[in-house]
C-alpha cells in the first residue's frame, strides 16, 4: 500500500502532457506527485503503440528548456518541408523551412520515445514523485486542498489537482464539467512503413475523399502513417492479411518513395472532437485531452497540450513565488483565459478542414484546390500560416519562447 503523502500539485495521468507538466513544475522546485495507472515497469519501458507526434518548433522549445529534448533528439526526424495536396490534383501548398529561417519546421518523434525521455527526466528530479500502477478512486476537494483517494486506499493531498487523464477524464466527469463532443464517422489507421527511397525530411498531407492521409517522416527510410478512413471501411481494411493491406496502402501512398514494407503492427483509433465547457473547477484544472481533443488533420493535438502545460506551469510557479494560492479560482481563471481562445481556434480550423476536404463534391474540390494554390503564391500569408503551425504566434508562455520558468 502506498503511504499517504502531500505535495503542492497533484497530477493525475502520466501521459505526455501530465509528465511534461510534472517535469516543468519539479524543475522549478515545486513539489509534485504524479499518479499513473501504468506500472513502474511500464513507465520505465513505454510500449510502442504505433503513434508518432509532430512536435512543433514551440513545443520543441518547451522540451528543450526542460532538459527533455536532448534525450529525444537522436530519435527525432526534423521536418524540412510540408506538402499539402488534394488527392491527385496538380495544385498544392508547399511549406519550406528555408522560407522563414534556417531551423526546421518541427520534428516527428515516435510517442514511446517521448514517454521514455520524460520518465527518465522525472526520475532525476527530487521534487517529483511518481506513483505507478495506481488509479484515483475519488477526489475530494474543499476550500483549501484536493485529496486523491487511490485504489489501494492511500491518500495524496495537494493544493491543486490537475486532470491530465485523457479525453474520457474520470476527474472531469466527477467534477461535473460538461463537454461539447461529437464523433467523426472516421477511424485513424496508424502504422509505420519502411520505404526504398529517402524521404528528405518532407511531410505529406494528402486529402482523400474519406479523410486525410498523412505521411510523416521518421529517422532513416521510415515513415509514420495516419490513414483516415470511413469507420466501416476501416474495419475491413484492418482485417486484411499483410499482403492485401500493403496493396491497399500502396494505392493511397503512391510509389514516390519506392517499395513499401509495413513495419510492426497496425493500430486503429476512433476520431472525435471534444471541448470542456470549463477548464477549471475548485482546486482542479484540466490539461491536454482532458480539456480538448481535436481531429489529427493538422497534427496539432499534442502541441496544444504542451502549450497548456507551458501556460499552466507559468501561472502556478508565478503564484507560488508571489505567495499566492496556486489552487485559487483567481489563479486558475488566468490559465483558462490564456488557453481557451487558442484551443477553440485550432478546433474550429481542424474541424472545418476535415469537413471541407473529406468529400467528393466537385464545386468544393475546385474551391479548395484554388485556395491551396492561391496561398502557395502569397509568401506573406504562407509565412504566417507556417509560424502558426510552428506554435510561434500569439501570447506565448515563457517555456514556448525558450525561457525558463
Amino acid at each position: 500500500m502506498t503511504s499517504d503523502m502531500e505535495a503542492d500539485v497533484l497530477i493525475v495521468g502520466g501521459g505526455m502532457v501530465g509528465a511534461t507538466l510534472a517535469v516543468a513544475l519539479a524543475s522549478a522546485d515545486v513539489p509534485v506527485a504524479i499518479i499513473d495507472r501504468d506500472t513502474p515497469d511500464q513507465i520505465a519501458h513505454p510500449i510502442r503503440d504505433g503513434r508518432a507526434s509532430a512536435i512543433a518548433s514551440g513545443s520543441q522549445a518547451v522540451l528543450d528548456v526542460l532538459g527533455v529534448w536532448p534525450r529525444v533528439a537522436a530519435d527525432a526526424q526534423p521536418i524540412l518541408q510540408v506538402r499539402v495536396s488534394d488527392a491527385d490534383s496538380l495544385l498544392f501548398l508547399h511549406y519550406d523551412h528555408r522560407d522563414i529561417g534556417d531551423k526546421p519546421l518541427g520534428a516527428i518523434v515516435e510517442n514511446h520515445v517521448i514517454h521514455r525521455a520524460l520518465n527518465a527526466r522525472l526520475a532525476a528530479l527530487p521534487n517529483a514523485r511518481v506513483i505507478g500502477g495506481r488509479t484515483v478512486a475519488a477526489l475530494e476537494r474543499d476550500a483549501h486542498r484536493a485529496t486523491a483517494i487511490l485504489d489501494d486506499g492511500a491518500r495524496v493531498t495537494a493544493r491543486l489537482a490537475i486532470a491530465a487523464d485523457g479525453r474520457n477524464s474520470p476527474l472531469r466527469r466527477a467534477a461535473g464539467i460538461d463537454v461539447v463532443e461529437w464523433r467523426y464517422p472516421q477511424t485513424g489507421i496508424v502504422c509505420t512503413v519502411r520505404h526504398a527511397r529517402d524521404h528528405r525530411g518532407i511531410a505529406h498531407e494528402r486529402f482523400l475523399p474519406a479523410g486525410p492521409f498523412a505521411i510523416l517522416p521518421l529517422p532513416g527510410k521510415r515513415a509514420s502513417l495516419v490513414w483516415t478512413e470511413r469507420a466501416d471501411i476501416a474495419k475491413t481494411v484492418l482485417a486484411l492479411d499483410d499482403a492485401a493491406f500493403a496493396a491497399e496502402l500502396g494505392l493511397r501512398f503512391g510509389d514516390f518513395l519506392g517499395a513499401l514494407e509495413v513495419e510492426g503492427a497496425r493500430y486503429a483509433y476512433p476520431l472525435s472532437l471534444l471541448h470542456a465547457q470549463s477548464y477549471i473547477a475548485p482546486r482542479l484544472a484540466l490539461a491536454g485531452d482532458a480539456a480538448h481533443a481535436i481531429h489529427p488533420i493538422a497534427g496539432q493535438g499534442l502541441n496544444l497540450g504542451l502549450r497548456d502545460v507551458a501556460a499552466l506551469a507559468e501561472v502556478i510557479v508565478d503564484a507560488l513565488r508571489l505567495g499566492l494560492d496556486p489552487g485559487s479560482t483567481a489563479v486558475l481563471a488566468g490559465y483558462e483565459r490564456w488557453r481557451r481562445f487558442d484551443n477553440t481556434v485550432m478546433m474550429a480550423v481542424t474541424d472545418s478542414l476535415n469537413r471541407l476536404f473529406s468529400n467528393r463534391s466537385t464545386p468544393l474540390r475546385l474551391a479548395r484546390d484554388t485556395g491551396l494554390a492561391a496561398v502557395n503564391r502569397m509568401p506573406g500569408l504562407k509565412r504566417l500560416f507556417m509560424r502558426h503551425a510552428m506554435g510561434l504566434v500569439g501570447d506565448l508562455p515563457r517555456l514556448v519562447r525558450g525561457q525558463a520558468l
